[in-house]
C-alpha cells in the first residue's frame, strides 16, 4: 500500500451552541489540516496522487472558507462546525474536485494537540 499527505491551513472563527463552556462563544482558530492519500496501484510515473494537484486542490478548498464564521457557511447551517464536520466538509469538497482520488483520510487540527479526522468507509 502506498500513501501520501499534503498538508495546509487557514484561519476561521466558530462557535457551537451545543457544547457547554467556552466554546460556545464565538473564537476562532488557526487550523493545520492534513490529507492523505492511499492505494495500491501507481499511475505510469510512479506516482499515485500527484502532490502539486492535490495540494492545489487544498489550497482551493480552504480559501473557500478561510478568514470566514464557518456557522454562516452554507455548509453549516443544520449542524455546527465541529472539528469533526469541518474534516468531513474538506473530504466531500475535495471528492467533488478530484472524484477519482484515493483520498483516505482528513485531519484538521484546532490546535496543535486537539484533532479529529474524517475516514470515508
Amino acid at each position: 500500500m502506498f500513501q501520501v499527505r499534503v498538508e495546509d491551513n487557514f484561519a476561521a472563527a466558530h462557535y457551537l451552541v451545543h457544547y457547554h463552556g467556552k466554546c460556545e462563544n464565538l473564537h476562532g482558530h488557526n487550523y493545520k489540516v492534513r490529507v492523505f492519500a492511499e492505494g495500491s496501484e501507481l499511475d505510469e510515473g510512479g506516482m499515485l496522487l500527484d502532490f502539486g494537484i492535490l495540494k492545489k486542490t487544498l489550497k482551493m478548498v480552504l480559501d473557500r472558507i478561510d478568514h470566514s464564521l464557518l456557522n454562516e457557511n452554507e455548509h453549516f447551517t443544520e449542524r455546527e462546525p465541529s472539528a469533526e464536520l469541518i474534516a468531513f466538509h474538506i473530504y466531500k469538497s475535495l471528492k467533488a474536485e478530484l472524484p477519482d482520488s484515493p483520498i483516505s483520510r482528513v485531519e484538521v487540527f484546532e490546535t496543535e494537540i486537539n484533532m479529529a479526522a474524517y475516514i470515508p468507509d
